[in-house]
């Protein structure tokens, strides 16, 4: 989960080819509803509604920033649902100040002026190799508003009680039977002890950290590296070189 499933594409098609992949938009986001409430116990009706649909009764859940702490409180709501999670720098329990700043942010946001300038402003945040990544986004979700500003397709409002919600304490999922996987961005300074110590303390050995020395957005600026350990993680083999 992420707040635009598009995002996913590469991780789905390149890197587990071999699996059916379910990725979302969140409401509020892309081409779902924008209709409030927006809190995440209606994000985690929403994902069990979109389960049901496909007639989905279990399945392994990966997450990232603000679709991994979605994916904990899928956990813990419904953890009969999901057979393994794995949380890729998630954003849970962030400190009450980086989320009132990033919420004002959001608030604020007047978009680019041109789509050159947008692709520049997001070309810039991207890592050499990586720096493929932003045509295929601004593609599927970028939008020119109605004051002629371009801007991502999501809902403000959505967003800013996004960031509200990412301030939360951990949740238990001390009624989890599987396993999970923690895959931190070394470089972004997200994952904290709050949320580790709230892991290993529900989930003992079922539960794994691993690092990668990259950004925030694994899939895209440490795919080889991602789908290494997501691969062996989901029961899939090496994929051939």
């Amino acid at each position: 989960m992420q707040n635009t499933g598009a995002r996913y594409r590469r991780l789905a098609q390149e890197g587990l080819p071999e699996c059916r992949v379910i990725a979302v938009d969140l409401r509020g986001h892309a081409g779902s509803t924008w209709d409030p409430p927006w809190g995440a116990d209606t994000h985690v009706a929403d994902l069990l509604d979109t389960m049901d649909d496909l007639g989905l009764g279990r399945a392994s859940v990966v997450g990232h920033s603000f679709g991994g702490m979605l994916t904990t409180h899928l956990v813990a709501a419904a953890p009969g649902r999901v057979e393994r999670a794995a949380l890729l720098d998630p954003a849970v329990a962030i400190a009450p100040s980086t989320a009132a700043q990033n919420a004002e942010d959001t608030r604020r946001d007047d978009g680019w002026e041109t789509a050159e300038e947008a692709r520049a402003a997001r070309a810039a945040m991207r890592p050499p190799h990586a720096v493929g990544t932003v045509e295929e986004d601004l593609r599927v979700f970028m939008r020119r508003d109605e004051d002629g500003r371009y801007r991502f397709a999501f809902s403000r409002p959505a967003a800013i009680t996004a960031w509200g919600e990412m301030a939360r304490p951990p949740v238990t999922l001390d009624g989890f039977g599987g396993d999970l996987l923690l895959v931190t961005a070394l470089r972004a300074d997200l994952v904290n002890d709050r949320l580790r110590n709230r892991l290993r303390l529900d989930l003992g050995d079922r539960f794994r950290e691993v690092g990668i020395d990259a950004g925030h957005m694994l899939f895209w600026d440490a795919f080889e590296e991602l789908v290494a350990y997501l691969r062996p993680f989901l029961g899939l083999p090496p994929l051939p070189v």
